[in-house]
């Protein structure tokens, strides 16, 4: 197997910053003689030809940072990292353990952390656990779209869910709440109830949630103490906004005991980090009785990969797309980080067009 194409360009089209101030989108730039990554690439990453990509929320918190980014992340770069394409080449050596996927073969994934070589461009490169083949049938942009928001309500999800569970969502419509409802159900949650603006009740029912709170118009922690008074407490609480804080301090009210609390959302600001610390410092003070929090850290997996891409395949979950923005339009991703950061999208925001 050939670990380059030698007939690879030597540049490519990408959206790239070098600060992002005032802020990333305001940063972008389209370069249309940006260098390719590493060809071949190095031991353990693909080089992949980018079809579609997908954009998320830390694909801008993370170079907004003050100095974080300056120090990691070599400029110019692309954000992103989310991703549909095939491979365009491979390590000139791997490991004899190591199953690579052939130069050619259609796949999907997602890289590790934002990086200088980030999605929103013609070629990325993604490290060997965040790659697998897409399924026969399943879009580009459908696949783009599952990378980091289904792998993270895949991990929410999956491990802490049992046939029969009763399962609250706080962020039902977001792109990691879509996938969220989903998965619950496809590994047998009974009941998944989910808080929403109430414009979005049509689409999460749609999705598979069986009642939704109103976030705007009702208070959502009595709501959920309600519910679990009413038919029983919850087997799971997955919280993707991170507010309000007193869903987790008040989780014992309708939480099953022994069972995790897990967070996945919130920014990145100092009262927001604070309010993380206080969560995960509150068990230890008290003991933690019935609440257990975790603030989930995902990591790639191909394994999990695969099941999302045969549910994809199957029917059993799908994608949502908001909006679709051509890479090659003019502000293509400057829209879609706009849009973005309004914190309004239902589900995901897919740029795709990268290649043919």
């Amino acid at each position: 197997m050939a670990s380059s194409n030698s007939a690879l360009p030597k540049t490519m089209h990408a959206w790239t910053y070098t600060l992002a101030s005032p802020d990333l989108p305001a940063a972008l730039t389209l370069n249309t003689s940006a260098p390719l990554p590493p060809n071949p690439p190095p031991k353990g990453h693909y080089l992949v030809q980018v079809l579609s990509s997908s954009i998320n929320p830390i694909d801008y918190k993370i170079p907004e940072l003050p100095l974080i980014p300056r120090l990691i992340i070599t400029k110019p770069a692309s954000p992103g990292c989310d991703f549909c394409g095939r491979i365009a080449a491979v390590p000139a050596s791997s490991s004899s353990t190591e199953k690579t996927l052939e130069v050619g073969t259609p796949v999907f994934g997602r890289l590790d952390s934002p990086t200088q070589f980030g999605t929103c461009a013609a070629y990325t490169m993604a490290p060997f656990n965040g790659v697998v083949a897409l399924p026969d049938g399943v879009a580009p942009d459908d696949a783009a779209s599952a990378a980091t928001t289904g792998l993270t309500a895949f991990q929410q999800i999956v491990p802490r869910v049992k046939p029969g569970a009763r399962v609250f969502i706080n962020g039902g419509s977001g792109g990691v709440g879509c996938w969220g409802i989903q998965i619950a159900k496809a590994v047998g949650a009974k009941e998944v109830v989910v808080a929403c603006s109430k414009g979005n009740f049509g689409l999460c029912e749609s999705l598979g949630a069986d009642r939704c709170v109103d976030y705007r118009s009702e208070d959502v922690v009595e709501a959920v103490k309600k519910l679990a008074k009413e038919d029983g407490v919850f087997d799971l609480v997955v919280d993707n906004v991170g507010v309000p804080s007193q869903l987790y301090y008040q989780s014992h009210q309708f939480l099953k005991e022994g069972v995790e609390f897990v967070q996945v959302g919130g920014g990145f600001g100092l009262g927001d980090i604070g309010a993380l610390m206080s969560k995960m410092a509150w068990p230890r003070w008290f003991g933690g009785g019935r609440r257990k929090f975790l603030f989930l850290g995902v990591e790639n997996s191909n394994e999990d990969f695969e099941r999302i891409g045969g549910w994809l395949k199957e029917g059993k979950c799908k994608a949502v797309i908001e909006e679709k923005v051509d890479a090659h339009e003019e502000g293509g991703p400057k829209k879609a980080f706009e849009m973005l950061k309004t914190g309004r999208v239902k589900g995901k925001i897919v740029v795709n067009g990268w290649s043919e």
